[in-house]
């Protein structure tokens, strides 16, 4: 998305200081935080795909409002927009994703095709970047936002072609009743596949996608009551809201560089090198999934103290060290997620992987402040606490 590159530097020079920018920052988290277990409800109930591309919609329209109508108060409309979009591709990708290979009895490779599936994502970055470049020289920001709603267009045309699984985890009415409303009996649930590598019910890999029998409210009830009552996946998740919420900090990578002494439109170019570091970091993950969590949080430690140190120096070298922190965080958080997914038992997969990201939704409102009041370094100083802590959160390892 060209628009990445750029927007937080669209805010700065219309006129917004640094503690607007964070603001519209919390808008953003704070909006996804309303929506995120909701949303997550929908896409087990109804269709995932529907979701992905309502996303790209809503994210599309958000960014026709900052470019037509620049300003606090549109900036605000369009994270609106954006964050309950957001909201609704978080659950229902990873369900996706997940529920697609255990479909075909290859759910033990989620880490790495996920970790693959992050890298291309940062890897387009690249492109993004050098567009973005190219369309702010010819047409400035007006121009770069264009182009960013066709691409939010275009995903939503190619999100509408993605295969729907069949919900592998989902429960099936009984042959001889209707499906139970909202207040009735749950019907048993079908063999599963999970941690521990048992076979999918073959009637639900060869049916056809469709709406969860259980009612949206049951759904609901079903995800929070597995993510705050099963002590595994509770500390998986707590997990992914530390982690998770780190990725925020990417949000300041441009005003970062500039800080740094980077010329504007030198930006995109200039943290190019971030993008590939993530996509190299988030490749490895799926080799990594079994490192023990005393070992991951070591190495978040280190990539803290790293991180820190180049907030000292405040050089335009100094990327290369944010580079390093950056791949393996995504390394990380290729991980915590694969191991979150693993420990997912219930129907209500999406449900249960949007309390993660309500999580970390709040992690990141704490990131936005700690930058806020401080910068970069209280940041780090923050995520050094959460490092000590994360080993207990992941105390197995992936099968």
């Amino acid at each position: 998305m060209p628009l990445y590159a750029l927007y937080a530097l669209l805010f700065e020079d219309t006129g917004l200081s640094q503690a607007q920018i964070s603001l519209l920052f919390v808008l953003w988290s704070a909006t996804a935080f309303v929506a995120e277990v909701p949303s997550g409800a929908l896409a087990d109930r109804y269709s995932r795909r529907r979701c992905l591309v309502a996303s790209s919609l809503f994210q599309a329209l958000g960014f026709a409002l900052w470019i037509t109508l620049p300003g606090f108060v549109a900036f605000a409309a369009g994270f609106v927009l954006w964050g309950f979009g957001g909201s609704l591709v978080t659950g229902a990708y990873e369900s996706l994703l997940y529920e697609g290979l255990v479909e075909r009895q290859a759910e033990e490779h989620y880490a790495r095709v996920n970790g693959w599936v992050g890298a291309l994502a940062l890897i387009s970055q690249i492109p993004a970047a050098g567009a973005a470049t190219l369309l702010f020289s010819l047409g400035g920001y007006n121009l770069v936002g264009w182009a960013s709603i066709g691409v939010c267009l275009a995903a939503a045309a190619l999100a509408t072609r993605l295969p729907e699984p069949a919900r592998a985890g989902a429960p099936s009415a009984p042959p001889d009743r209707a499906s139970p409303s909202r207040q009735g009996p749950l019907p048993a649930p079908l063999p599963q596949s999970g941690p521990a590598g048992h076979g999918v019910n073959p009637a639900v890999s060869i049916a056809e996608s469709a709406p969860d029998p259980h009612g949206y409210l049951t759904l609901l009830r079903i995800g929070i009551r597995e993510a705050v009552s099963n002590p595994v996946v509770r500390t998986a998740l707590i997990a992914a809201a530390l982690i998770g919420g780190l990725d925020g900090l990417e949000e300041y990578f441009p005003l970062m560089a500039k800080d740094w002494g980077v010329p504007t439109a030198l930006i995109p170019v200039a943290i190019l090198g971030l993008p590939l570091a993530g996509a190299a970091g988030a490749a490895f993950g799926g080799r990594a999934g079994r490192i023990t969590g005393g070992t991951l949080g070591s190495i978040l430690f280190g990539a803290l103290v790293l991180l820190g140190a180049m907030a000292l120096v405040a050089l335009p070298a100094g990327l290369a060290g944010v580079a390093v922190f950056y791949a393996l965080h995504q390394m990380i958080l290729v991980v915590v997620d694969a191991r979150l997914q693993a420990t997912i038992e219930g129907s209500a997969r999406a449900t249960i992987t949007s309390v993660a990201s309500l999580g970390t939704e709040l992690v990141a409102i704490a990131l936005f402040a700690a930058w806020a009041a401080q910068g970069l370094l209280l940041v780090a100083g923050i995520w050094l606490v959460f490092a000590v802590a994360l080993p207990y959160c992941l105390r197995t390892r992936l099968r």
